[in-house]
């Protein structure tokens, strides 16, 4: 993550899969996690380090792989948790259920946590209820876009055609060539790299034109 005046920290969850997760700290000293899948104690050290306080967890979907400390941290620092509701299912691969959560996302709307506020955009696809969050220079994309790739839509609540979709309209959002794209796995990247390689992003756009 680029260097700036806010606080922003990168995780990693537990192997295999290595899920990128993310903490902001505003100027005020609140909180906020992108995709808890690190242990929770990893969490609460860097807020203990900072003397912040966790007011809000941030899902992209709802794979055991990105929420895995979500419940966790939800309890013990009282922090609001947002996923949308068609990925809280209560199975092995989206194990959140509703009652577990305090919102879903709307379309277009900004979650504000003091100067911290983030865009959100549906992109289903890999779930149905995926999402893309815009904070300022970053783009955190779940598991929608990666460096290069996308993620995949055999799993449960995928689909090919959404994920298409999700792609042509990705590529048509209001974010800046330079904003740091920052995916649930891998290498981070930028708004313009993948634009201009990312072969699925290409493919779905040239789709577009044929139909």
């Amino acid at each position: 993550m680029t260097e700036n005046t806010r606080q922003a920290f990168h995780l990693l969850g537990p192997a295999p899969f290595y899920t990128n997760s993310f903490l902001l700290i505003s100027d005020a000293g609140h909180a906020v996690i992108i995709d808890p899948a690190a242990e929770v104690q990893e969490y609460d050290k860097i807020l203990k380090e900072h003397n912040a306080q966790l007011t809000t967890i941030l899902c992209t979907h709802g794979h055991y792989d990105h929420v895995g400390s979500a419940g966790t941290l939800r309890r013990e620092h009282k922090a609001r948790l947002y996923c949308e509701p068609v990925d809280c299912r209560g199975t092995q691969l989206l194990p959140l259920k509703a009652a577990d959560v305090d919102s879903g996302y709307e379309e277009g709307e900004t979650i504000a946590v003091d100067e911290l506020k983030f865009t959100v955009w549906h992109t289903p696809g890999h779930t149905e209820g995926g999402v893309v969050l815009l904070c300022g220079e970053y783009l955190f994309a779940g598991d929608t876009v990666f460096q290069g790739s996308m993620g995949r839509t055999d799993l449960e609540g995928g689909d090919d055609r959404k994920m298409e979709q999700s792609l042509r309209k990705f590529a048509k959002l209001p974010i800046p060539r330079g904003t740091q794209l920052l995916p649930g796995h891998g290498d981070f990247s930028t708004m313009g790299q993948e634009l201009d390689n990312n072969f699925y992003i290409r493919q779905a756009l040239r789709n577009a034109k044929a139909e």
